[in-house]
């Protein structure tokens, strides 16, 4: 295609620019950082003093805020190695701070220096380093003192060494970090956060001695657990708990056949009348503010414990269900999981993606506290008694809520397989592409909250469609009739009391027809069914294009890995190759689309709410009359002439950032 461009950009060879070193970090620091404050980049290192406590070489992480605003993390582990790296010929002390992905956490055989650990991204210091204006690191090691400074990320002062004074820590690091204000909205570390994150070092590593002092403001505070999350949950509850606290831990042992030995976790539950106080957890010492999947297998291990001592005691009134969240709702909890390679949602590693986790979690969880249940009879009545007024309560909640609803309800679509709940804000409607794919998403969902209702073909492209014609597609009008709401336009007052579902998830092939579907899908419920959109109810599930199947090697056990598309199987392969996994030992499968999908499989990658990956769907910063432009251009029947400008003006930005 020829074209000619009287004004825009010249796209050609030298519009690819290659980032090097750090300088993709310093490009777009939000990608692997959080940028309202230095909090995150202070925590890479103090997570590195933290390895050093879980690998039983440092008993104590000492953090100082001076005056000029510099943070400074020193511990008395190992000391980072100085000497040259065998293959890159350079100290290895300056690689780690400068290049990304090295360290020594991908190591993950059994003579690892890190068999569990939080940074495993291996792109922490090296990230701390590129936003600082300066940072100075000494080790204490084998009787040298060894120091090293950089300045915006580059060496300022050669790595130099001297012999150990008396004075001198016999091993350690010291690392100062000054935060590069440019980067940052404030370069002030939040005071509260940092403590919160040092004292909880202190409560996951009994015997830890976390001190923080602040020089401006002449104080220090000091934290030792020896009681460990016990000690640190009992000091968290507002009121007493109706049981006595429940703290167990198991990990897999060397001959697991399901897990890496070492994996799993320790955990402290409590249960009260006013709800849960605390909820905290962790994985390999790192906070996980958002929780994952280890969280939602404490959940499971929880639910299914607590339920089966209630079956096997009577103590379930008749038309009472129990669910996960009656028994879980006013749980107070502490949870620390080890888990050998982690998958974190983003660098900053605020929640955890690992799907096998659910599984790791609460396979230990389980049966530890049923036992505990059945060791203490009194204990686990009050516990039951407690999730079975939460379960009455929520009962009658949602009988209010059907009573408002009337009794004029409109005749299902035959093809809608229904969920059994009435609770909206629970319930979800997956629309599902094909009848093949909508089989599975039967056979594979959680008949109690979740809805299938497939759909045969594309949808009717709706978005020139007025509403009075809309009912003439069946498609469209069975979509209308099981949400439970009439079309309207975006300035419309809508009646959205019938509305039956509190997500409504579009669900297609992860190639692009699939994506075709979406598009059409999205066009309808932006023109017709505008607030559902804006109110948050609109969701795209992400089913993965590619599975991953490797074999057992060393510590770890053979695993399924997903992938949604090429680029994260790119990336899940290049990982795979910096954990030493051989090329022959793995096998890559694609998806051809939902149907080949086994319902397990379904269930586990894409409507399990504990491990699928849903966009919520929304309408962005553009005003409204832009977005309505842009639709038209790109839905419009008479739009094609505009359609290939924007394509022809817009098309390279694709692979502009590659």
């Amino acid at each position: 295609m020829s074209r000619t461009r009287s004004e825009g950009r010249d796209y050609s060879e030298a519009s690819i620019r290659v980032l090097k070193g750090l300088e993709p970090v310093r490009q777009r620091p939000g990608m692997y950082t959080r940028t309202d404050s230095p909090l995150h980049i202070v925590q890479e290192v103090i997570d590195n003093a933290a390895d050093e406590v879980l690998a039983g070489s440092a008993s104590r992480i000492d953090v100082t805020v001076h005056k000029d605003g510099a943070i400074s993390v020193e511990d008395n582990g190992r000391g980072i190695p100085v000497g040259l790296h065998p293959e890159e010929g350079q100290p290895v002390i300056e690689i780690v701070f400068t290049r990304l992905h090295a360290g020594g956490k991908f190591d993950k055989g059994a003579a690892s220096a890190y068999s569990f650990s939080g940074g495993l991204h291996g792109v922490g210091v090296s990230v701390t380093n590129a936003l600082s204006s300066r940072l100075e690191v000494t080790v204490w090691r084998d009787g040298q003192v060894h120091t090293i400074s950089f300045a915006d990320g580059e060496v300022r002062s050669a790595l130099a060494s001297r012999a150990a004074r008396a004075s001198d820590p016999a091993s350690g690091t010291r690392v100062t970090v000054w935060p590069n204000r440019k980067y940052f909205d404030t370069v002030q570390v939040p005071a509260d956060e940092l403590e919160r994150l040092l004292r909880s070092k202190a409560m996951l590593l009994p015997g830890l001695e976390v001190s923080l002092q602040f020089e401006r403001e002449g104080r220090r505070n000091r934290w030792r657990y020896e009681g460990g999350l016990s000690q640190y949950l009992e000091q968290s509850l507002a009121t007493a708990a109706v049981a006595p606290l429940f703290e167990a831990e198991g990990y897999a042992p060397d001959d697991d056949p399901a897990w890496a030995p070492g994996e799993g976790a320790r955990w402290v539950l409590a249960w009260t009348e006013d709800g849960a106080a605390t909820r905290e957890s962790f994985v390999n010492l790192i906070p996980t503010p958002a929780g994952g999947t280890h969280e939602a297998g404490l959940r499971e291990g929880v639910f299914h414990a607590v339920r089966a001592f209630a079956e096997a005691h009577g103590l379930t009134p008749k038309g009472v269900k129990l669910l996960p969240d009656d028994v879980f709702g006013r749980a107070s909890f502490l949870l620390s999981a080890r888990v050998l390679d982690p998958q974190f949602q983003g660098q900053i590693k605020e929640r955890l993606n690992s799907r096998d986790a659910v599984r790791l979690i609460a396979s230990f969880v389980r049966p530890q506290l049923e036992f505990w249940l059945n060791q203490n009879p009194e204990f686990g009545r009050s516990i039951v008694e407690l999730a079975i007024r939460q379960a009455q309560a929520r009962a009658r909640e949602a009988q209010k809520v059907q009573k408002r609803k009337g009794s004029a309800v409109a005749v299902l679509p035959g093809k809608l397989t229904d969920c059994e709940s009435t609770d909206l804000a629970r319930n979800e409607l997956f629309l599902v592409e094909g009848d093949s794919a909508g089989g599975s998403a039967k056979m594979g969902r959680d008949k109690e909250f979740q809805a299938i209702l497939p759909l045969r073909g594309k949808v009717l492209n709706t978005w020139e469609v007025e509403r009075d014609r809309l009912f003439a597609n069946a498609e469209v009008h069975d979509i209308a009739i099981a949400v439970g709401v009439d079309p309207h336009s975006p300035d419309e007052q809508v009646d959205l009391s019938g509305l039956r579902y509190g997500k409504i998830c579009i669900l297609a092939d992860a190639d692009v027809d699939g994506a075709h579907i979406q598009v059409l899908l999205l066009t309808l419920f932006f023109r017709h069914f505008r607030r559902l959109v804006e109110q948050g109810n609109v969701y795209v599930a992400r089913p993965p294009l590619f599975r991953i199947d490797v074999a057992a090697q060393g510590r770890r056990p053979a695993r399924r890995l997903y992938c949604l598309d090429e680029p994260e199987r790119d990336a899940t392969l290049a990982k795979l190759r910096d954990e030493g996994v051989r090329e022959s030992s793995w096998e890559i499968s694609r998806f051809k689309g939902l149907g080949e999908m086994s319902a397990e499989q379904l269930w586990e990658t894409t409507m399990n709410p504990d491990t699928r990956r849903l966009l919520p769907v929304g309408l962005g910063d553009l005003p409204a009359p832009d977005t309505t432009k842009a639709f038209t251009m790109l839905m419009g029947r008479n739009e094609a002439p505009a359609r290939r400008a924007w394509l022809e003006e817009h098309g390279h930005e694709a692979e502009a950032d590659i």
